[in-house]
């Protein structure tokens, strides 16, 4: 991970701490792995400077506790973010040499093809399936003076499984698979078999089978008889 990449994902992070919005996100997607390495201290982990993603995602599971009204492109476009529309629904990202920031939100039964409005942010979020899988299940992980929420490993783990299984390009989806299998063996090293079990065990058949199918593909006899 490149220095002058983290140190702009940690400057959002203050910003948005000191505007009192951080606690209406979780972080998602591949800087999760950046973040996790306190909760793997003791663990061997996967290596950083093997996490290189211009993408920093977060979920906001519930828009409408969102209390504080802060323009986020606003707070950030002196850093050089600038605001941008995302194929042809009028999606919003902010978009930087060093990192595109988008919102995310879950995906509720009927779905939408639709930005889902934040008014409250100056922006809008896209609504994916499974989000609400990662924000089932979160840590809090210190970061400077204050704490970051993100999906616990094993859910983040787990989802990559998931997704894999929807990427168009396979390349994504060997990244997304090595990834998953990284965490859940750090997991297992760190004595969390159960949770891994529990979490499994929380979703639905159709979701277990795609966790399945992706383990499969990566030969990982040892983690696919954990979970059968």
């Amino acid at each position: 991970m490149e220095k002058k990449q983290s140190e702009l994902c940690l400057e959002i992070l203050r910003r948005f701490n000191n505007a009192g919005i951080l606690n209406d996100f979780i972080l998602i997607g591949s800087w999760c792995v950046y973040f996790y390495k306190e909760y793997f201290y003791n663990i061997p982990f996967i290596d950083q400077a093997t996490i290189k993603t211009r993408d920093i995602d977060f979920l906001i599971d519930n828009p409408s506790r969102i209390k504080e009204e802060v323009n986020i492109p606003e707070l950030l476009k002196d850093l050089g973010f600038v605001t941008m529309i995302r194929g042809t629904r009028g999606y919003l990202k902010l978009d930087h040499p060093d990192l595109v920031l988008e919102f995310l939100v879950p995906e509720k039964s009927r779905g939408t093809d639709k930005p889902v409005p934040l008014p409250k942010l100056g922006m809008n979020a896209v609504a994916l399936r499974f989000l609400s899988f990662l924000s089932a299940k979160t840590i809090r992980v210190k970061v400077e003076n204050f704490y970051l929420t993100s999906p616990h490993p094993a859910n983040f783990a787990l989802h990559k499984l998931i997704i894999s299984q929807r990427r168009f390009k396979e390349e994504k989806a060997i990244k997304d698979r090595n990834t998953a299998v990284q965490i859940l063996k750090a997991l297992i090293n760190k004595g969390e078999i159960e949770i891994i079990r529990k979490v499994f065990a929380s979703v639905p058949v159709k979701w277990q089978k795609k966790i399945i199918k992706g383990l499969e593909e990566t030969k990982e006899r040892g983690i696919l008889d954990i979970l059968k």
